[in-house]
């Protein structure tokens, strides 16, 4: 998708436009589905797992407030394709995803575009990355039903939490800030992710 779609909906952080248009989104998807790479729909990378539309992918990032000293956690990191946005516009990235086998190629693909910031782990994302928060963002690409607590536990002070929350057919992505006085919420639109589920 380039910036000019994405223009015509509500992304208008220009940061995240020129990063989207430069982070080559064809190195993250399978080569039988390259043409398809810029298609505003996900698209399946194995294991039951996919790469999140661009138009969610920039709105999500847009609504993290990321600035370039911001530590970001990355719950289902897939493909490595969020992650490269991310790290193009973060300080450090951590990226947690459950399958060996696409965290393997993920940092492949990160090494290979000079993504350097970025560290790929293997594990639960539900119990987030306790060795490096607080974290200023933390962005899950997988649904369930409630916020991790874990998660809700490492947000920095103004830091937030964006995360798809609701049943399996449909949910809504939601913006949690933690403040002074607890957390706000606002929904930013109806989405649909895989499920957020336990590591193997």
């Amino acid at each position: 998708m380039v910036r000019r779609d994405l223009r015509q909906r509500d992304i208008t952080d220009r940061r995240v436009l020129a990063t989207l248009a430069s982070v080559p989104r064809e190195r993250f998807v399978p080569a039988d589905l390259c043409a398809e790479a810029y298609a505003d729909r996900p698209l399946p990378i194995g294991y039951g797992q996919t790469i999140s539309q661009p138009y969610i992918v920039a709105l999500m990032t847009q609504a993290a407030g990321l600035t370039r000293h911001s530590r970001v956690l990355e719950v289902g990191g897939g493909s490595g394709y969020h992650a490269a946005v991310l790290g193009r516009l973060a300080g450090q990235v951590w990226s947690v995803e459950r399958v060996p086998e696409l965290a393997a190629a993920a940092r492949h693909r990160l090494r290979a575009l000079g993504v350097g910031n970025v560290h790929v782990l293997v594990g639960d994302g539900r119990h987030g990355y306790p060795a490096a928060a607080p974290f200023h963002a933390i962005l899950v690409a997988a649904a369930t039903a409630d916020p991790p607590p874990a998660l809700l536990q490492q947000l920095a002070p103004g830091g937030r939490l964006v995360i798809p929350l609701g049943p399996p057919d449909v949910q809504d992505l939601v913006v949690w800030e933690r403040t002074a006085s607890g957390t706000t919420r606002r929904v930013l639109c109806p989405c649909c992710f895989v499920p957020l589920v336990a590591a193997p």
